[in-house]
């Protein structure tokens, strides 16, 4: 099979092909027939997962959702984070670099690939760049002006947010901010899936049992509990708080759990899963830079498109362990099917991770020399005051609050 190359991935984004596809058959880590833990939905319904019969090949499949398209995208981003960490793919990733700061330091840097809303989240419109509001710098300013009909800033400062979707909704238009459509969707499913229950207990070494007294939430919360009633914290009618609401010793997790058995999310077992994750050609080729030739947008939009190629390619390799018992592996090595317009077979290439960096790098350097680079230098932002002092309150807040509020 031929490796995905600049020459076909410029070819198929100049209008070759309307879109990129990869399926990927998984399998549970404990072979066919496995069983895994899909997401569950807080729903009065008689499971808690996204179960629902869909057409795979030539026969209705009942399947159950696996990971979402929000996650997937999630989980893309880390990938290519990864590869940016490492060192191998270079492209744009601004950051609020909170290292430095008391109280908040442990919460790193934030990249673009890991705030909600990517470029456009209230973590980056709250903290400066080179001293001033984000919103009110210059790249700030060109962020906020940026449209699918003139694209060149947000392709210039954060060319993933034009893979995986953008609105900018806390900026200062609100709601008539800028949309930028997600051009990467990739979700996981579960097919044959039969819903299936699961079973739990715990038996307590120390015996407590739950009547032998009742407990208190302790006024001193380092202490959290206390027998004596004179010692409890006490509610808005001096009454003393049962610890947990009912007082009992398993509040505060001492005594048994009787067996029992949950039916609505024992999990399931599957045949197989699929990933399929499509990058839509037709979405990039909305894009426009304004006052740019042609050549130049083809260049830019195969710029992003190759971001998309990296992160199947480097996902592949970061493994597919979704939630706890969860372990999906994969039959095959990625393979990227390039769909046309005609309906007919795809033509089918192969990419791995030394490839995929590859055509990023190849990528960038031609919308460059095109007249559409990317920002070499690091776009870092720290928090500001406001937002220090809103972290600083919060936690102090949450170490108030008893566990369970």
């Amino acid at each position: 099979m031929a490796q995905l190359t600049i020459e076909l991935l410029t070819d198929a984004v100049a209008g070759g092909a309307v879109a990129l596809r990869s399926i990927m058959r998984l399998r549970p880590a404990d072979g066919p027939g496995g069983k895994v833990f899909p997401p569950t939905y807080a729903v009065a319904a008689e499971n808690k997962y996204a179960v629902e019969e869909r057409q795979v090949g030539d026969r209705v499949v009942t399947t159950v959702l696996l990971d979402s398209v929000a996650s997937q995208a999630n989980r893309a981003e880390l990938a290519l984070l990864e590869g940016w960490e490492a060192e191998e793919l270079s492209f744009p990733v601004p950051y609020v670099d909170f290292t430095g700061e008391s109280d908040v330091e442990d919460l790193g840097r934030i990249t673009v690939l890991e705030a909600p809303h990517r470029l456009a989240d209230a973590i980056f419109r709250d903290s400066l760049l080179g001293g001033t509001l984000f919103r009110l710098s210059d790249v700030g300013r060109a962020i906020t002006e940026a449209r699918p009909g003139n694209a060149t800033d947000l392709f210039r400062y954060a060319p993933t947010a034009l893979l995986f979707g953008q609105w900018d909704s806390t900026g200062p238009k609100g709601g008539l901010g800028s949309k930028f459509q997600r051009a990467y969707v990739s979700e996981i499913v579960g097919l044959d899936a039969q819903v299936g229950r699961k079973v739990g207990s715990r038996i307590d070494p120390l015996q407590i049992e739950k009547a032998s007294a009742s407990v208190y939430e302790h006024a001193n919360p380092d202490e959290v509990w206390t027998l004596d009633e004179a010692e409890a914290a006490k509610d808005t009618k001096g009454k003393a708080k049962l610890a947990g609401g009912g007082g009992r010793p398993s509040e505060i997790n001492h005594g048994n759990i009787a067996p029992s058995i949950d039916s609505q999310a024992g999990g399931v077992t599957i045949s197989e899963a699929r990933q399929t994750a499509v990058l839509s050609l037709a979405a990039l080729r909305r894009l426009r830079f304004a006052g740019e030739s042609r050549e130049a947008e083809v260049a830019a939009r195969t710029a992003v498109a190759a971001l998309g190629v990296a992160a199947i390619a480097y996902g592949y390799e970061a493994d597919h362990d979704l939630r706890s018992r969860c372990l999906l592996i994969p039959q095959h090595p990625p393979v990227i099917e390039m769909v046309g317009r005609d309906g007919g077979s795809p033509e089918t290439v192969s990419v791995d991770r030394e490839s995929a960096a590859r055509l990023v790098s190849e990528a960038s350097a031609r919308a460059a020399r095109s007249g559409i680079p990317w920002e070499r230098d690091e776009i870092v932002l720290r928090p500001a005051p406001k937002l220090i002092e809103l972290l600083r309150r919060s936690r102090e807040v949450s170490a108030r609050e008893p566990v369970g509020e």
